[in-house]
């Protein structure tokens, strides 16, 4: 599964002291010191001199919110508390936001918490260190970015098939590829075993730079100096990056798959499509802002299978029973439930049935759905079961955190509007559809009511009255509000156009802090 690449399982206990891997220590923090070297807010922390190190400079937070701002176009640095020697209230904060953040680009942060963070508990910060790293390296590697990808695509596939490919899925294809053009046999299927004997890298560094890499390490039958030999080739190309000889060798899934999309991302080494091939390229649109936000959602329940794509990876029904399980305990009756893979397209069906039958003793709208549409990957009827699933999962969390009373949307609106007025402020909504929340002034006063003094007003635009100045607003609303310790997977585009089912979600999960805060 997934989990492996992620590294050990999440459920741990904080007594024990769990081994961490000083290989990918050392790794990231050569990569942390080359992405974050040139940043003076981070002067003294950067750079880290030891791998040893890495945890006492997460500890305050302010290293993995840049960190993570690298990788996330959304990451609003202005919200960072950034003074050297923080105490561990404003620190706690910015971990909150890095927390948050990272579930927000699809790490799966289950089990990780400031006080984690605080402790210096090094499995748990290097497993999240990796995902953002991870994030950054893969987020190029699509058909959008890199069109001449569509070189990959295997004689009768299907563009759509492609697209879906997870982005390490896409890459051991890309090393393949080379492999095969080189004339060479092997096939490399993973980024551990595989790659231990230093075959494939060797040819793949001298299909990428004939002039530069040579393949005399083929000739070479120990395996530590092949290695040897790989390592000094990727120098010449400035590419000796996450790896050393050893981590080759000892066929680290991490490094190696980390080596090689820098490879990639530095050198694809594949023809340019010319326009003729570009205008035949037909990019069916991979779902919207609201699947996105969907699949952000599942992920961060941590649930095996990571979710890549909404659409596929629900079919078969399991996902969906998985989630709703986490979400409401002891619905699922697992006896009725296929399991098996490959699964028979008739099993799928019948899983999925039984989705839309605890859907509807769940109370939730599922006129026309079955489960034949789910396993179709029908994508509109599947996003509406999926969005009543959050909706009852945001509701289920203010139910556990308001003692046990049930929540409706009405009162979500009502406390929401209770609070704002009784901080002395004026701005009010009637519903999650009003339009004056799009300058996201409300939020603001919101955000502002549940921990007095948090939003700093020399930075909100005020009238927001025009669109940059709205996802301005918005921007700075949805990382304050992580900062609080709000969960969201909303996008500044969702409140400045007013979707309505994305801000539920939003006042949602501000509530759930709102009342954790006693308000």
């Amino acid at each position: 599964g997934i989990n492996a690449e992620y590294g050990e399982s999440y459920n741990v206990t904080m007594s024990v002291r769990q081994r961490y891997s000083q290989e990918e220590a050392e790794a990231f923090t050569a990569h942390i010191n080359a992405i974050l070297g040139g940043d003076p807010s981070l002067s003294k922390l950067i750079p880290i001199k030891e791998p040893s190190h890495l945890f006492a400079a997460c500890k305050d937070g302010r290293l993995l919110c840049k960190l993570i701002a690298s990788v996330s176009p959304e990451f609003d640095t202005r919200v960072i508390n950034m003074k050297d020697g923080l105490t561990q209230f404003p620190a706690y904060e910015n971990l909150n936001l890095a927390i948050n953040s990272a579930k927000s680009i699809g790490c799966v942060v289950v089990n990780i918490g400031a006080e984690d963070i605080w402790n210096e508990s090094e499995h748990l910060i290097l497993g999240l260190v990796w995902q953002v790293i991870r994030v950054g390296l893969l987020a190029e590697i699509n058909l959008k970015s890199h069109p001449e990808l569509y070189r990959l695509l295997e004689p009768g596939e299907d563009i759509k098939t492609f697209l879906n490919l997870p982005p390490e899925k896409i890459l051991l294809r890309w090393v393949n590829h080379h492999l095969k053009n080189a004339g060479s046999d092997k096939r490399i299927h993973n980024f551990g075993g595989d790659i231990k004997d230093s075959e494939a890298y060797t040819i793949l560094l001298n299909q990428l730079a004939p002039s530069k890499c040579d393949t005399h390490a083929l000739k070479e039958p120990d395996h530590n100096k092949r290695a040897e030999q790989v390592f000094n080739n990727a120098r010449k190309i400035d590419c000796a990056k996450f790896i050393k000889p050893r981590d080759i060798v000892a066929g680290n899934p991490k490094l190696n798959m980390a080596f090689v999309a820098n490879l990639f991302n530095t050198l694809p080494g594949l023809e340019v499509l010319e326009e003729a091939e570009l205008a035949n390229l037909d990019f069916p649109e991979t779902g919207s802002r609201e699947a996105r936000a969907f699949q952000l959602w599942i992920n961060s329940l941590g649930l095996d299978p990571y979710v890549h794509n909404i659409f596929d990876d629900l079919r078969d029904g399991l996902v969906l029973l998985k989630v709703i399980d986490k979400i409401n305990p002891g619905t699922v009756n697992w006896k009725r439930v296929n399991t098996n893979a490959p699964m028979h397209r008739i099993k799928q069906v019948e899983n999925g049935n039984y989705a839309v039958e605890i859907g509807k003793e769940l109370k939730f709208s599922l006129v026309g759905i079955g489960g034949v549409d789910i396993a179709d990957g029908n994508e509109t009827l599947t996003l509406a079961l999926v969005w009543q699933l959050m909706r009852h999962h945001v509701l289920t969390v203010l139910k556990e955190v308001g003692g046990g009373a049930p929540v409706s949307e009405q009162q979500m609106i009502k406390w929401s509007n209770d609070l704002v007025q009784s901080s002395g402020k004026t701005t009010k909504m009637t519903g999650f559809k009003d339009s004056s929340l799009k300058t996201s002034q409300f939020f603001l006063d919101l955000v502002d009511a549940i921990r007095k003094g948090f939003v700093d007003w020399s930075l909100v635009h005020d009238p927001a009255d025009d669109v940059n100045k709205c996802m301005d607003n918005a921007k700075l609303v949805i990382n304050l509000s992580r900062k609080l310790g709000a969960t969201i997977f909303l996008l500044p585009e969702d409140i400045c156009e007013g979707k309505d089912k994305m801000i539920l979600t939003f006042v949602g999960s501000l509530m759930a802090v709102g009342r954790k805060e006693g308000k």
